[in-house]
């Protein structure tokens, strides 16, 4: 594959690449720290930017990870990638890569910012707004408006996990592109959210994917491999470096429509079918409990299709999600998409 054509920098990498007034030479890599505020206790918190430049005209790609606090397997991919030196020895282009943009949350084991807000519904954000807004409006006006393509890596919230996928706009091609490019097992036409950091991208016209992988607070092996060969074989496409494309999963699935199944009583919940597994309608895939042993009810499936996510909570109140399931897919093949 060749993704010469399929970008037009907006960044003359013939000069310095700038980041919040630290210019990066051609050829070399930095660390720019970038002001995100003070802890009551008045010490200074900076997000860490790995700044590596080739100095050859190329796309600028934003690998981002850490908007919630609690999502540490985006974190640890990203964390990998830098440490196995993904980055280094750029053909082309350059890489900006964010290991954890959120430290308060991360600090405290938290999604949100300190002030309870999430970042990723803050965007574009504002300098003189909320913790969490200034620290959207960075992520704008100091990356956005360098970057030409975007990565943003997340995981499924608490206790609940997320079968490797990866969420693209359906209505831009580019950002579809990528999504088939980086090879995870899910692809999920995702419509954007307002405020979200994809939405943000999306209107300054730089492509976007999300990645989810895994649940929050917790290291997944599979996730992490996923993502760190999702990089890798974007890296490629666009011929940042030389490396042939990994293989791809040998199941993809394009997922178009999903629902959540909820639970139809509290109780003590068990999976019987977890995520990356097909289920047929009117199967049973769960079961829920109560503890004294008097009542039990099966959890049906309402729809044949592929599990995307599920609920690892062990005690669950009615109504709570249990699993997200892909309702409208269809197997792909590990080149092209096909489209339904």
């Amino acid at each position: 594959m060749s993704g010469k054509f399929f970008i037009t920098p907006k960044t003359d990498l013939k000069k310095d690449l700038i980041l919040d007034d630290v210019a990066v030479k051609g050829g070399t890599h930095q660390i720019v720290r970038i002001n995100a505020g003070k802890l009551p206790s008045d010490n200074r918190i900076n997000v860490l930017a790995h700044v590596y430049n080739s100095g050859i005209p190329g796309p600028v790609l934003l690998i981002l990870a850490g908007v919630h606090g609690d999502e540490i397997n985006g974190i640890e991919i990203v964390r990998r990638a830098i440490e196995n030196k993904y980055f280094e020895n750029l053909k082309k282009g350059a890489v900006i890569a964010i290991p954890l943009l959120n430290v308060y949350g991360f600090i405290n084991f938290s999604r949100d910012m300190a002030d309870g807000k999430d970042v990723n519904r803050s965007f574009p954000g504002h300098l003189n707004g909320s913790l969490a807004s200034r620290i959207a409006r960075i992520v704008t006006l100091k990356l956005l408006k360098i970057t030409d393509l975007a990565i943003d890596f997340h995981t499924g919230g608490s206790e609940r996990y997320n079968f490797p996928q990866v969420r693209y706009n359906h209505a831009d091609t580019k950002s579809e592109k990528i999504a088939e490019v980086f090879g995870a097992p899910i692809l999920l036409e995702n419509s954007l959210i307002p405020n979200s950091f994809r939405k943000a991208a999306f209107d300054q016209k730089v492509p976007a994917v999300v990645f989810e992988g895994g649940e929050s607070v917790r290291l997944d092996s599979f996730s992490i491999e996923t993502g760190l060969k999702g990089i890798h074989n974007v890296m490629e496409f666009l011929e940042l470096k030389d490396e042939e494309i990994s293989s791809k999963a040998q199941s993809r699935y394009l997922v178009q429509k999903s629902t959540w199944l909820r639970s139809n009583m509290a109780g003590m919940f068990l999976w019987l079918k977890s995520s990356g597994q097909v289920v047929k309608k009117n199967e049973i895939i769960g079961v829920i409990n109560d503890p004294y042993g008097t009542k039990s009810v099966d959890v049906v499936s309402k729809t044949e299709g592929i599990i995307i996510g599920h609920n690892n909570a062990s005690v669950v109140n009615l109504g709570d999600p249990l699993f997200h399931i892909g309702s409208q897919y269809k197997v792909i093949n590990t080149g092209t998409i096909e489209k339904i």
